[in-house]
């Protein structure tokens, strides 16, 4: 005979930590969502240098739903450590307070967090991901806390100049659009394989502005006038 206690223990009840559906709800249906917004993104998904709650917006969930921790940060990444920002326009030249940014990088020496980078001669820093995801605030402005990159190899054998990979997503969009934020004075952007690819008068869509605090900003405008150029997948 089966009783209640037998039951219980081979059924226990779901722990209620940060990984349990019960604890959390939906956004409202989008195009491409809905988004789970406890995990896209998360505290501290900005911050690919230090242990700060850069990235996520606490102002859109409850307090109770505002649960994962901040990035796990093993140490200090080597390279200089440099602020990255700008604001998302829409076609109409509105700054859009709910899209998301990721970007990908290399570290300081020009080497990829992954085996498959293909440079034996650089070495991959341990406390460095190179991965980031930031939400836009309310005035549309995204921010990431990072390592300056180095450079990386290019096509026949051509080096690329110091750039970050960026992906943009939001309503709207069926899929993210990537493109490239390169540094205005970047070593090799005169000559840089990918960059050169895209029209003169088109450049500058692509180059952060030092801003007079340090920042380096990069407007993204996704349609109409000074659209930023974006890349086929």
């Amino acid at each position: 005979m089966t009783t209640t206690t037998d039951l219980e223990t081979r059924n226990p009840a779901p722990r209620q930590d940060n990984r349990d559906p019960a604890l959390f709800g939906q956004t409202p249906s989008q195009t491409v969502g809905p988004y789970f917004h406890y995990g896209l993104p998360w505290k501290g998904g900005a911050d690919l240098v230090g242990r700060s709650e850069m990235g996520a917006r606490p102002d859109l969930m409850p307090p109770e739903h505002y649960l994962l921790g901040a990035s796990n940060q093993s140490g200090t990444p080597q390279g200089e450590v440099i602020f990255v920002a700008g604001c998302v326009y829409d076609g109409n030249g509105a700054p859009i307070p709910d899209a998301m940014i990721e970007i990908w990088q290399a570290n300081a020496a020009g080497r990829y967090a992954s085996a498959d980078d293909g440079r034996d001669d650089v070495a991959i820093d341990p406390h460095f991901t190179g991965f980031g995801r930031a939400s836009t605030d309310a005035d549309g402005v995204y921010r990431f806390r990072t390592i300056r990159p180095g450079r990386v190899p290019g096509p026949g054998n051509t080096l690329q100049a110091p750039h970050l990979a960026v992906s943009v997503f939001g309503r709207g969009l069926l899929k993210r659009l990537p493109t490239r934020l390169y540094f205005a004075d970047g070593e090799g952007n005169e000559t840089d394989p990918i960059l050169n690819l895209v029209p003169p008068e088109r450049r500058d869509t692509l180059i952060a502005q030092r801003k007079p605090d340090g920042t380096w900003w990069l407007d993204i405008v996704l349609q109409g006038e000074n659209e930023t150029v974006f890349f086929d997948l």
